[in-house]
């Protein structure tokens, strides 16, 4: 299982996780498996909410999950109709959220808790 998480820097299990999903530097994606990580820049994070299309950054990296500070409905909603769940973050780095990730600490965001716009952490 792949899990995609947003990030403001490219460090790799101690980046630091971007407060959304759309508009963050880097995405860092963690083979639970396999234990490999992958960092890659999203090409589209400077866009106006609602307007972004982070898939398109994520093509062909068969993610199941992204975790992250928050998420709008839209993203939600794309996430979910490609079969990739959402889930807010628990934690400051990659490695402490995918962390509680596996302990089952995470909840799954919905359409009711999504974001409104940006700055509404």
């Amino acid at each position: 299982m792949k899990i995609c998480v947003p990030t403001i820097e490219a460090d790799g299990m101690n980046g630091k996780v971007s407060e959304h999903f759309g508009s963050a530097p880097y995405f860092t994606l963690v083979d639970l498996e396999s234990g490999g990580v992958e960092v890659i820049e999203n090409q589209n994070q400077h866009h106006s909410h609602g307007q972004c299309h982070p898939l398109a950054s994520l093509a062909g990296k068969e993610i199941e999950a992204v975790v992250c500070g928050g998420m709008g409905r839209g993203a939600i909603q794309n996430l979910n109709s490609n079969g990739i769940k959402a889930y807010l973050g628990m934690g400051e780095t990659v490695n402490e959220v995918i962390q509680n990730y596996q302990s089952g600490k995470l909840k799954e965001i919905t359409m009711e808790t999504a974001c409104g716009g940006h700055g509404c952490h």
